[in-house]
């Protein structure tokens, strides 16, 4: 049996990816369920009505912002984050590192195709949703709603995409590639 390995780097740069991917997702499920700013609004609308105090909707939202900026703010700095990792995921191949493989190997079954392709999708939606996020961050004013409009479209691919890689790994996990779990996280498997 050969042993095969995923590098310490390899293992590292996955699951800081995963993790920061996974705080990237509740700080929008935040934004848009309970830190949505019309829900803040209308708690602070009822906390002053008890109080005798009143403030305009517009004045509410503002407020409401406010008090969720610190949350939102996170989500930026892992933007941050993903944009060097991501970086780093790219720039790696050149030193030899990390290789990214080859969808058109005509060695490979449509199985594995399929696996590549939708990595190489994953990896185009991750550079437009980090590329716009960037935009909206440091370009031009009149960018930046448009570019909100194309980022705000990433939930869907990131959701798709979690849930494709869980069941691709859990098929995998349960059919062929037995120990392909442990390895993601220890590095080693014995293989066939």
């Amino acid at each position: 049996m050969e042993m095969t390995k995923y590098s310490k780097l390899y293992r590292i740069i996955h699951w800081a990816i995963a993790v920061s991917f996974l705080l990237l997702l509740i700080t929008i499920f935040l934004r848009l369920t309970w830190m949505n700013k019309y829900n803040v609004a209308a708690i602070i609308q009822e906390y002053l009505s008890d109080t005798g105090q009143n403030l305009s909707q517009e004045q509410l939202i503002v407020l409401a912002k406010e008090i969720r900026q610190p949350m939102w703010n996170w989500h930026i700095y892992l933007g941050y984050i993903l944009t060097g990792l991501f970086s780093l995921r790219f720039i790696l191949p050149l030193f030899g590192k990390m290789n990214f493989q080859n969808p058109f190997d005509k060695n490979l079954s449509t199985k594995e195709k399929f696996q590549k392709w939708t990595y190489i999708i994953f990896y185009v939606c991750v550079v437009i949703s980090l590329a716009t996020g960037l935009i909206i961050e440091f370009g031009p004013k009149e960018l930046k709603k448009p570019m909100e409009e194309i980022h705000v479209l990433g939930i869907y691919y990131l959701i798709g995409f979690i849930v494709l890689h869980v069941a691709g790994i859990l098929i995998a996990e349960f059919t062929d590639q037995k120990g392909i779990i442990s390895r993601i996280v220890s590095g080693s498997k014995k293989g066939n």
